[in-house]
């Protein structure tokens, strides 16, 4: 496993997403990726399953200390006191005391960025979290939350794959120590079958999918956090450690397409 360091914290380059995993199937999936050596995990409140993940990491030999945690506060909660009652009930959920990294999960256009952010900060004084953050956030938001926050804004967590690389944020986050947690990094399955990739997984004996993680994880205070429920592919989403692609291919890989990046949207919410 490779790391990333923000403001002294060390985060593993993969984590598990968990968007859209439900009852049973999200705890077995959680689980086995513990088992397999995964210590990074993601949930919120949104996605209607931290209790599911949180009884995998208590039923995990792996101590909750070595899991690096994540959940988000949905955006309708737009008050101090909501966040702060929210995240106790997302506590109570996943069954510990605190997570590592708490976000607000969409910037809320009705709602004071500055009292989001206080709330967030509330949270962490509390001891709700370690760690506050923003998820889908501008450039422009992404400053904002910053200026009103007491405590660093440690990631923004966002759509991130070869189609969507988000040049301008990726150069502000590296530019203010704020980390870039890489969401749905393989385009809802669009790289799969992308002749690049498939080219560079024959060179490296790689899958096209894990081309991709790497081509992520490479960049500089970039994390991934790839979705999956098989224990085969959650193996293979980890085994991207022991190659190294050259700066021309990481320049091949890397396409910005509205018209790919659009349909990777629509695989993710049709599929």
């Amino acid at each position: 496993m490779e790391y990333e360091t923000v403001g002294g914290e060390r985060v593993p380059k993969i984590g598990l997403g968990t968007w859209r995993m439900q009852g049973e199937t999200c705890r077995r999936a959680v689980r086995t990726a513990l088992d397999v050596g995964y210590r990074h995990v993601d949930t919120a409140q949104a996605y209607d399953n931290e209790r599911q993940v949180g009884r995998a990491i208590a039923e995990s030999s792996v101590d909750r200390e070595d899991v690096f945690l994540t959940t988000k506060v949905w955006p309708g909660h737009t008050d101090r006191e909501s966040i702060r009652r929210s995240t106790a009930s997302s506590l109570a959920q996943l069954g510990v005391e605190y997570v590592d990294l708490l976000l607000v999960h969409w910037p809320n256009p009705l709602a004071s960025t500055a009292e989001v952010m206080t709330g967030l900060n509330d949270c962490r004084r509390e001891g709700f979290t370690r760690h506050v953050g923003v998820s889908n956030f501008g450039v422009d938001q992404l400053r904002t939350a910053r200026a009103a926050s007491d405590a660093p804004v440690f990631t923004n967590q966002v759509q991130f794959h070869p189609y969507k690389p988000q040049r301008d944020l990726r150069a502000y986050c590296q530019a203010h120590d704020v980390l870039l947690t890489a969401y749905s990094p393989l385009a809802h399955g669009g790289i799969l079958h992308d002749d690049v990739l498939r080219e560079l997984a024959v060179v490296y004996d790689k899958s096209p999918a894990q081309i991709a993680l790497r081509w992520a994880v490479q960049q500089e205070g970039v994390v991934a956090i790839p979705k999956s429920t098989s224990e085969r592919h959650l193996r293979e989403n980890l085994d991207v450690f022991d190659f190294r692609l050259t700066d021309e291919e990481m320049v091949r890989i890397e396409r910005p397409s509205r018209l790919r990046s659009g349909a990777s949207f629509l695989r993710g919410r049709l599929g």
